[in-house]
């Protein structure tokens, strides 16, 4: 009976689809799985709206109220530009940045919603091709305008596209905007209540006149361009997986002065089908897989990836055995900021007021090589947005230098406000040619870090439990957390236990004190007495609750690197074990 009442619901929503207000192919295509018999692809794309939620909209294209389609793109950018008008009433002319990536429909998606926009008074800057998300970041605020989307679904299968929605200061939208953002997205009832005609008058095309600019800041970065100097025939092999990167990266490591990168062939092709790899993720080996084979055939120093949007790093290189191996998320942010401090102090470049930023799921070794540097430091939600937030509370106070999450973002300068792999991918082959410069590799760098400050070992656990059942037992799984906050895990005794929902912090001695953070989450974190941090998080976008292991050991010399890892290993096992996952 149920089913009966879902297929009835989703049949007249259809129904609705079926008007003047929607074209001929999307009449046809709603048809069509009307006419099915078998309803369960009607029921996957009606049975609800596909919401815009605070990171924007990301769904499977297709025909339908659930789908990314020109019609729930069309309502995102109708609400968006309700909102913008109503904020900036008294402004003269409003202005907003348009950015696509290589997806199938992000070009269709970026044109509609420059029509929109435009019909709407708002003056549009509208990429004329495919371009990384932080260059987007970038123009906001270069071209002074007040927001800004990308159309991206960043590094999601193929069948996925997405859209996020920027403001005023380049980054993701933060409270009070993004809700506000949400309930005019919201009252957009149908089709009709979207003005599809544009103004081509408020449309303008931007590309190499944002994009030399843009260059030219990232090379501003460059912290010893000397080395470069010394190693400009530093081999690097770097691939964009059909994406945005190929746009920017390559001339980006040419005007840093690198004069033997060589792109993976078959990769440099634009492509929303992503034919060479299972899934655009530099996250995965399997995505590294051509790049690898390409850096043994000419025997490489360094392996670096983006993501489709370009604002992800992923990278290899090689270790002590000349085994190529990849750095993880966590060791690739270490690198970054261990470099970006100790150099800037060989340079004297440091004037005192210097910040980084790390999330409070990423290694706590950055903070390790920050107090021994005297360089302060920062913890913030997991997602770019907060790290943007931090950077615009310390503008005209203190200076960023850098900051990245575990999951291969980092952002190197402040002219940005979203992860950047276009001067990540420059600023790796200049630590690169630093590490070369002195006879070592990236490798060689990163077991120096571990022996100077700890060896640490991260490992993140996704229990996956689908369905309305599976978001009951995630949500008993937390609640059980907090009634039963564990006292030990893994054989350590817990010294400290953080709750993000109420925002309170408990010690070993149940002594209770404030956590000072812009607004509550759902996280839970535990400290342990041998060092061992342990982050619990439901995923927001899919069915699973996250759990962030990272465990400490002591590395004598780098070449104890082996065994350091297998006793960690061991630590990893024991707390799993002790959390029952």
């Amino acid at each position: 009976m149920e089913n009966e009442e879902l297929i009835k619901q989703v049949t007249e929503k259809a129904k609705r689809w079926l008007t003047p207000a929607y074209d001929a192919e999307t009449q046809a295509e709603v048809k069509r799985m009307l006419e099915n018999e078998d309803k369960t692809e009607l029921i996957e794309c009606f049975y609800k709206d596909l919401e815009f939620g605070t990171g924007g909209l990301r769904g499977i294209m297709g025909a339908g109220s659930n789908r990314m389609n020109i019609y729930t793109v069309g309502a995102a950018t109708q609400g968006l530009s309700n909102y913008l008008n109503k904020c900036f009433a008294g402004k003269g002319q409003i202005s907003v940045v348009v950015g696509h990536d290589c997806r199938n429909n992000s070009r269709k998606f970026a044109e509609i919603s420059a029509d929109i926009f435009s019909a709407n008074g708002i003056k549009v800057y509208l990429f004329e091709d495919m371009r990384p998300t932080p260059e987007m970041s970038f123009a906001i605020r270069h071209l002074g305008c007040q927001s800004g989307i990308i159309l991206t679904a960043s590094h999601n299968p193929k069948e996925y596209n997405g859209y996020k929605a920027y403001w005023d200061d380049g980054a993701q939208v933060l409270a009070p905007h993004d809700k506000g953002i949400i309930d005019e997205v919201n009252k957009i009832a149908s089709a009709a209540d979207i003005k599809f005609q544009g103004n081509k008058d408020l449309i303008q095309i931007i590309g190499e006149d944002v994009d030399s600019i843009y260059l030219d800041k990232v090379h501003s970065i460059s912290i010893d361009p000397e080395v470069i100097k010394r190693q400009k025939d530093l081999s690097i092999v770097y691939t964009p997986i059909h994406g945005t990167g190929m746009m920017l990266i390559p001339r980006a490591l040419k005007q840093w002065g690198f004069e033997n990168v060589h792109c993976v062939p078959e990769q440099m092709v634009k492509s929303g089908d992503f034919p060479t790899v299972v899934s655009p993720n530099p996250e995965n080996a399997e995505a590294l897989s051509m790049a690898i084979a390409l850096a043994k055939s000419i025997d490489a120093d360094i392996v670096m990836a983006s993501d489709p949007d370009a604002d992800r790093v992923g990278m290899a290189c090689k270790n002590d055995k000349g085994e190529w191996v990849l750095i993880n998320g966590n060791q690739t942010c270490l690198i970054f900021l261990y470099y970006i401090i100790k150099n800037r102090i060989a340079m004297n470049k440091m004037k005192g007021n210097e910040f980084i930023v790390k999330t409070i799921v990423t290694t706590e070794l950055i903070k390790a090589v920050a107090d021994k540097n005297h360089i302060e430091m920062y913890d913030c939600y997991t997602g770019f947005k907060w790290i943007a937030r931090q950077i615009r509370l310390n503008e005209g106070i203190k200076q960023y230098i850098g900051g990245g999450e575990e999951s291969y973002g980092f952002l190197a300068e402040d002219f940005v406000r979203d992860k950047d792999a276009v001067s990540a991918c420059a600023l790796l082959a200049e630590i690169c040619a630093w590490a070369k410069d002195q006879g070592k590799t990236l490798y060689d760098v990163l077991m120096e870090i571990y022996v100077e400050y700890g060896f640490s070992k991260e490992t993140t656990v996704n229990v996956v439990k689908p369905g309305k059942s599976g978001a009951d037992e995630i949500k008993a799984m937390m609640e059980n957390f907090r009634a039963n906050p564990p006292k030990e895990i893994g054989g350590s005794k817990v010294i400290l236990t953080k709750d993000y929902k109420s925002l309170k912090a408990t010690d070993g001695e149940g002594n209770v004190s404030d956590i000072d953070m812009p607004e509550t989450s759902n996280v839970l974190q535990y400290f342990t007495q041998d060092g061992t941090k342990i982050s619990v998080r439901p995923s927001g976008t899919e069915p699973k609750i996250k759990f962030y292991i990272e465990v400490k050991g002591e590395m004598g010399c780098p070449k104890c690197y082996v065994s350091a890892s297998a006793e960690a290993e061991e630590k990893v096992k024991a707390v799993r074990q002790s959390l029952g996952i």
